[in-house]
C-alpha cells in the first residue's frame, strides 16, 4: 500500500497514529535460523521502506523447544519493527508499526525474499483512537 492508498483511506482523518503490519509466515529456508541474514535481512528491510534505525538493533537466540528461535526487536525513529523466528517449525510472526507510512508490499517481499516463506499470512490496521 502506497502513501497515496493510505491518503485515500484515511478520507482526512486526523485521528489515525500508525500504520501496523502483522506477518505469520510458514514453510521458510534456514535463514530464519542464521543470526546474520536476519541482521542483513533488518537493514534491507529498513531501506527499502525508507524508515531509520534507532540505536542498535537486539537480536538474540532464546527459548527450548518448540519456542527455540531467533527474536529481533530494531526500534526505528518512527516506533519498532520486531519478528520472531522458531527454528522447530520453521516458521516467523512480525509487525512493523510506524507512525509514518510505508509501503506494504514492499515490506512483505523483502520478507519473501529472505525467508522464501511457503505460506504467508498478513493483516494490516490503521491504529488510533
Amino acid at each position: 500500500m502506497s502513501q497515496n492508498d493510505f491518503k485515500m483511506l484515511n478520507n482526512g482523518n486526523s485521528d489515525i497514529w500508525g500504520w501496523h503490519l502483522v506477518l505469520n509466515a510458514g514453510g521458510c529456508n534456514d535463514n530464519i535460523s542464521n543470526k546474520d541474514a536476519i541482521l542483513s535481512f533488518k537493514n534491507e528491510l529498513i531501506e527499502k521502506i525508507d524508515m531509520v534505525a534507532f540505536g542498535e538493533p537486539m537480536c538474540e537466540r532464546f527459548g527450548e523447544g518448540k519456542l527455540l528461535g531467533i527474536t529481533l526487536v530494531q526500534l526505528i525513529r518512527t516506533s519498532n519493527i520486531t519478528v520472531h523466528f522458531c527454528d522447530d517449525d520453521k516458521t516467523f510472526y512480525g509487525d512493523i508499526f510506524s507512525c509514518k507510512v510505508f509501503d506494504i508490499d514492499v515490506a512483505i517481499a523483502v520478507f519473501q525474499k529472505w525467508f522464501e516463506p511457503q505460506v504467508v499470512e498478513h493483516r494490516f490496521l490503521l491504529r488510533g483512537i
